[in-house]
């Protein structure tokens, strides 16, 4: 296998930086389109045959150093009793939001065998990876995965989120505490069924103050890290907004902190605990930018880090759907001819 990636993660020398994109088998590619046009986008996530075709194609297309699992960071949610669909334009929406104790009451948390499509996916993918490169799992953040319930989709301001964090305290640690509950146990399944690292998403925490993000996201963070099986699996910790939650996110123990585009990466990683590695932060719109740039702004972050162990690299947050396929080609091209 080709271990840079676990190497990296695990803050072992390596002779380059690794090279993942969050979003990698996405609406960039004109092959994801090609599939996406024939199924729903639950059906790509819940066909396990399916799900693999996708997560295979920046591996035979781009050559990066590890796959990610393709699925939602919102399939807990609906596993527990959120009834979810996904609109062309819109995005994802829940059809019965959460907005009292009776409805967090009403939210399952004995919900593995409503995600086994998840974890026989993993099964046909390690199978198609056959050994090549490693398989990143992920799952959603509680808090974020609690802002889709709650707002019923996505938003803009968290409104009637933060109404629940201020106004009901209570109902809204009920609600984190059963996702955080269902995450681990989705996150075991995961590692269970073969990936070889793990990557939990907080998409939205920059909407939190740093008092709330200890209170309702961290904490939570921190129990599913706990309770994982993370023998000899990296666990990477993601968050919008984590140029300022860093010092807070390493108080739950990931291997890897992977930082978005708006702070220095080494002093991020020289401000962090020894032995914890930092992946990222490209700011993803530099990929629009004509090649000269793109490779002028990677090699200006590779001499930044050079000389540090743990370093991976990947985007601050996720590849857009209109990014030209070729500059993302030519992004890893440049990263794979870097030598320390």
């Amino acid at each position: 296998m080709n271990t840079l990636f676990l190497d990296a993660a695990f803050s072992k020398q390596t002779e380059r930086p690794p090279v993942w994109m969050m979003r990698q088998a996405g609406r960039f590619m004109p092959q994801y389109w090609e599939i996406k046009n024939k199924y729903s986008f639950l059906e790509m996530c819940k066909t396990p045959e399916i799900a693999a075709d996708v997560t295979m194609l920046p591996v035979d297309l781009l050559g990066i150093d590890a796959a990610i699992l393709f699925s939602d960071i919102l399939v807990t949610g609906e596993a527990m009793g959120g009834d979810l669909s996904f609109t062309q334009g819109v995005g994802p929406k829940f059809a019965n939001p959460v907005r009292t104790l009776a409805d967090v009451d009403a939210l399952e948390v004995d919900v593995l065998d409503r995600l086994q499509y998840v974890a026989d996916a993993i099964k046909v993918i390690q199978q198609r990876l056959n050994g090549s490169i490693p398989l990143i799992g992920f799952a959603g953040a509680p808090f974020t995965v609690m802002s889709y319930l709650v707002e019923g989709g996505s938003s803009k301001d968290f409104k009637t989120t933060k109404l629940m964090l201020h106004n009901q305290p209570e109902v809204a640690h009920k609600l984190l505490a059963k996702i955080a509950k269902v995450t681990a146990d989705y996150l075991n399944l995961q590692i269970a069924a073969g990936v070889n690292a793990i990557q939990i998403f907080d998409s939205w925490a920059q909407a939190l103050s740093w008092n709330d993000y200890q209170e309702f996201s961290h904490r939570y963070i921190q129990e599913i890290i706990a309770n994982l099986n993370r023998k000899d699996i990296p666990v990477i910790s993601f968050c919008k907004g984590s140029s300022v939650f860093a010092p807070i996110m390493a108080q739950a123990k990931p291997d890897v902190i992977s930082v978005d585009w708006n702070a220095d990466l080494l002093n991020i990683k020289k401000s962090l605990p020894a032995g914890i590695a930092v992946q990222g932060n490209l700011d993803p719109h530099i990929l629009y930018a004509d090649k000269p740039v793109i490779k002028k702004h990677i090699l200006q972050l590779f001499e930044r880090m050079r000389g540090e162990n743990g370093f991976i690299f990947n985007l601050g947050h996720g590849i857009m759907p209109d990014i030209p396929f070729d500059h993302v080609k030519y992004a890893i091209e440049v990263i794979k001819d870097f030598k320390y």
